[in-house]
């Protein structure tokens, strides 16, 4: 794509690159979407084990394809995630000075970091005990069958919602980093946030003590690590400005 003489690049040419690593993007989902999908029972099983020897049914005859499709889907997209990031960051990277690329990188990194570091922890530790505290109601007059659909729905939204309240550190660093909020605030109204993440663990995980004793502790950690970040952004700013 050509530069006008002040090195900006035309309208036209940034639409034309942006609709050509849109394309790029979406090639890289169909195609990752399709691998997925000829190991959709392999997939599966990863998402069912919590499950032990429990078999999911399905309830109208396009009900178990399209649930496989969704989670070719959802799985395509992970896998196509690389090029997707690729794309952006080269579409992003060139109307970025150096200062504004090195938060662009550290920002993102942390997004994948932090939403990985949540998914496992939800995948090993809590999933796996919210599964059986619902299971437990089951008896001689109450069994358990779950649909394909809606039991997939439930464990991509529930491994999601956690890697999302995993962002929590690096949401504050960022809006420490741009100066909206300090360290001191974050102490000051940390039974306020306590009392916000209470709330939040009650609604993504099962009403009983225990699972939200399992989310609130990392809550509350994720919160006390966003306070030190924000404290070392803080140090660095005046560093920068005594100088």
């Amino acid at each position: 794509m050509g530069n006008n003489k002040n090195g900006t690049m035309p309208v036209l040419d940034h639409l034309s690159e942006l609709r050509l690593r849109l394309m790029i993007s979406a090639g890289a989902l169909i195609v990752a979407a399709g691998i997925c999908f000829s190991y959709i029972e392999f997939i599966r099983s990863i998402l069912t084990r919590p499950l032990g020897d429990l078999t999911l049914i399905y309830l109208s005859p396009p009900e178990a394809f399209m649930a496989n499709l969704k989670l070719a889907l959802f799985s395509g997209f992970i896998v196509a995630l690389p090029v997707i990031l690729y794309e952006l960051t080269a579409y992003i990277f060139p109307g970025l000075v150096r200062s504004e690329k090195k938060f662009f990188i550290a920002v993102l990194a942390g997004i994948l970091f932090l939403f990985s570091g949540g998914v496992i922890f939800a995948y090993y530790i809590v999933f796996p005990y919210t599964i059986s505290f619902f299971l437990q109601f089951a008896d001689a007059q109450l069994e358990p069958q779950l649909t394909i659909s809606e039991y997939l729905s439930f464990v991509i939204s529930f491994h999601v919602a956690f890697g999302a309240v995993f962002q929590l550190p690096l949401f504050t660093w960022t809006l420490g980093k741009i100066g909206l909020i300090t360290t001191d605030f974050l102490r000051r109204y940390r039974k306020i946030a306590l009392l916000i993440m209470l709330t939040i663990s009650a609604v993504i995980t099962p009403p009983d003590i225990i699972s939200q004793a399992v989310m609130i502790v990392p809550l509350m950690l994720l919160y006390e690590v966003g306070i030190i970040m924000v404290r070392i952004s803080e140090r660095k700013r005046l560093k920068y400005l005594s100088e």
